[in-house]
């Protein structure tokens, strides 16, 4: 009898601890009484590790703390199976904050089975990652005409969509960018994802772009890149691609986003590994370097 008494006690308290650490994680943090995004990571920083072990990669990726992930096509073992890596995905705790997608994966012979999957995934965002005619002066408005018609496709099925930066679509065009001429021919619902990294590397300000556009950056990408000038003095100035070590002005960044962008996810997105770290090593750095820069807002 005692014995049994001593593992429902256990029982209890370990119910207890869980519950208290469920209810610390959900806690909403605040900045200017409006909440602090969760925080996601690109699942291309981690690509060549999902290849090899796609459950264990997440399970680390869990184990950082981060409240979701952002696929960008590659699901493991899931591939035709969203509702079994949804439930994959909540045992570890992680939410999907948006997936990266491409114009073939949505065409009329795909449409949906992709938006099924998507649903059945619980995922609400959809961005196009690339696509090289955002900076082709003669085609970006071919683009612009396939992200609006795909845009109203998918916002009939309740989805967000936008579009990912890089560095090109801050180019010069027509007295602005190309950037800003993508902007100013969509919606106002149309979700610019901006990475910020790129933006560094184009030598621009994020947070007069985030303020250009008010509500229209949902998710950003918060990834450490460095400037020509900069890299080519690394030995002597001690930055490098890791969120805090880096040149961004990440408390400016968060400020915007959370006052004017109405992002509701910061994306941690790591493409270099500084110094030799692993992916995995320098997502975490990163993350720690996010978490500090959140703190101290």
């Amino acid at each position: 009898m005692k014995i049994l008494k001593l593992i429902a006690l256990l029982a209890v308290m370990t119910m207890s601890c869980f519950t208290q650490a469920h209810d610390n994680k959900k806690k909403v943090q605040t900045y200017q009484n409006k909440a602090i995004p969760m925080v996601s990571v690109q699942l291309w920083s981690v690509k060549h590790q999902l290849k090899s072990d796609f459950k264990g990669t997440l399970k680390q990726i869990a184990a950082m703390g981060f409240d979701g992930v952002e696929f960008a096509g590659d699901f493991g073992p899931y591939k035709n199976d969203a509702k079994g890596l949804k439930v994959f995905l909540d045992g570890l705790g992680l939410q999907v904050s948006a997936a990266h997608i491409n114009f073939k994966a949505f065409d009329a012979e795909n449409f949906k089975q992709s938006v099924a999957f998507y649903n059945d995934l619980a995922t609400d965002t959809l961005i196009v990652a690339w696509d090289d005619r955002a900076w082709n002066s003669l085609k970006v408005d071919g683009l612009i005409a396939d992200l609006n018609k795909l845009f109203h496709s998918l916002k009939a099925e309740g989805f967000h969509f936008g579009y990912h930066n890089h560095d090109q679509e801050y180019d010069a065009y027509n007295g602005a960018t190309f950037w800003d001429h993508i902007a100013k021919s969509t919606p106002k619902d149309f979700v610019l994802q901006m990475d910020v990294g790129w933006v560094t590397i184009a030598e621009k300000d994020p947070v007069e772009y985030i303020n250009r556009y008010p509500n229209r950056t949902l998710t950003t990408h918060i990834k450490a890149k460095l400037p020509k000038a900069v890299v080519a003095n690394m030995a002597t100035n001690g930055k490098r691609q890791i969120v805090g070590d880096d040149v961004t002005d990440w408390a400016g960044v968060l400020k915007a986003d959370i006052t004017v962008g109405g992002t509701k996810w910061f994306v941690i997105e790591q493409e270099e590994y500084p110094d030799g770290l692993t992916p995995l090593q320098a997502v975490k750095l990163s993350k720690q370097g996010l978490d500090k820069a959140i703190a101290n807002l």
